[in-house]
């Protein structure tokens, strides 16, 4: 066996050290080329991902099981914006908070507010600490909507690294296709449902229900984080005696505490609709929907 020398050993160590230093400094250095994404809830996140690719860093701003209309920024919240290039949220008056913690992140962020433009719903009059809001925020629960927000966050991108727009040109273009699908896969399977009404826990449906022929009949809660009275809970009871299918869907947002007892109350099943995701095989938009479109087609065949 031939002797290994020092020399020979300086030299292997040598090599091995200019490999790892090499590799620490090209991930570093991909780090670095990619755009800082701040998205306010887990939908946008997965849209800012599919447009952004290899070329953007996303972080999501509320965890899974939580309600951007009782979220609480923490400074947490503030310094990821503040890293920001590019902050993407909802907007009419979801995100209530967001305007204040992009003024205090003191530097431009290119704000993408996906609401913008787009013909909204009327919704309750809510009073979040001096912001009013009296239309539906849920847009993103409405595919074909979501195509033009994927479009909108297409745009920021190319503004923000115009040397790559054709790479953000061609994923958005492929996940249009792919929202395309969905659309047509849930407007097939709606057509089989047998009743068209439900009752669900908060007013987040509005949107989907207007493309695809369906009807919210009742929502259990009144506003965000608002307890329904007694009067209120009278009155879900008596629509949902008559629908044609008793079903009460609840939300992984909150408790199903209140769900169950009208639904007990009612002779129905509690079921679990989410229109946020995050949760284990929801993490994408499109998965989140497929989910959404099994339990419905469960309650309403």
């Amino acid at each position: 066996m031939q002797k290994i020398t020092a020399s020979f050993l300086l030299r292997t160590c040598t090599f091995f050290f200019f490999i790892i230093a090499s590799l620490l400094f090209n991930t570093v250095h991909a780090s670095a080329d990619k755009i800082k994404v701040v998205a306010t809830i887990t939908p946008l996140a997965d849209f800012a991902r599919q447009v952004g690719g290899t070329r953007v860093d996303v972080t999501l701003l509320l965890p899974a099981g939580a309600s951007p209309h009782t979220y609480e920024p923490t400074p947490r919240t503030v310094q990821e914006i503040s890293k920001a290039k590019i902050f993407i949220r909802i907007g009419a008056g979801l995100e209530f908070w967001a305007d204040k913690l992009v003024s205090a992140a003191a530097r431009d962020v290119i704000t993408v507010t996906c609401s913008e433009g787009l013909a909204l719903i009327k919704g309750e009059e809510h009073d979040h600490g001096h912001a009013l809001s009296n239309v539906d925020p849920h847009i993103w629960l409405d595919p074909v909507i979501c195509m033009k927000i994927i479009k909108k966050i297409e745009d920021a991108f190319s503004r923000a690294d115009p040397s790559n727009s054709s790479y953000y040109k061609k994923n958005a273009s492929e996940y249009i296709a792919r929202l395309t699908s969905l659309d047509r896969e849930i407007s097939e399977k709606v057509r089989t449902f047998r009743t068209k009404e439900y009752i669900t826990f908060h007013s987040a449906w509005n949107y989907f229900s207007k493309r695809y022929g369906l009807r919210v009949a009742g929502v259990i809660e009144e506003g965000p984080g608002k307890e329904p009275t007694a009067r209120h809970i009278n009155e879900i009871l008596r629509l949902i005696k008559g629908l044609k299918t008793r079903v009460v869907f609840a939300e992984p947002q909150s408790s199903t505490r209140i769900a169950e007892v009208i639904a007990k109350e009612a002779g129905a099943q509690v079921l679990i609709l989410d229109d946020l995701g995050g949760q284990k095989g929801r993490e994408t938009y499109l998965d989140l929907m497929r989910y959404n479109l099994a339990v419905m087609e469960k309650a309403f065949k």
